[in-house]
């Protein structure tokens, strides 16, 4: 369920969630690194311009980058990139990743 949907199916809630956008978009690139950012935003709720932006932050700031393979993208993260937060400085993006994506061996 969607932000949006969470909201409309209980217009009393508060729009806050624990992981940002940002986060969801990693994650989701973690899990599926050959995904399409239009089918990101679409899980997310936000547009593909949104996700877009939050994908050149991620890149500029060292935690995905990207190659071309035809004409789509293959992302790749780095998983010793740390959190940016200042409490959080010591923990390496991977920690938060196996928290929510399943991966397979090797991957």
């Amino acid at each position: 369920m969607t932000n949006a949907e969470h909201q409309q199916a209980d217009p009393q809630s508060k729009p806050w969630t624990f992981l940002t956008n940002h986060a969801r978009v990693l994650l989701l690139i973690a899990g599926d690194p050959d995904t399409r950012l239009r089918s990101v935003a679409a899980s997310i709720g936000i547009t593909e311009r949104a996700t877009q932006r939050i994908v050149a932050d991620l890149e500029e700031s060292g935690y995905v980058s990207h190659e071309k393979v035809g004409r789509r993208n293959r992302y790749q993260i780095d998983p010793s990139a740390h959190l940016r937060h200042p409490l959080e400085r010591s923990i390496e993006i991977d920690r938060l990743i196996s928290l929510f994506v399943a991966r397979t061996e090797g991957s």
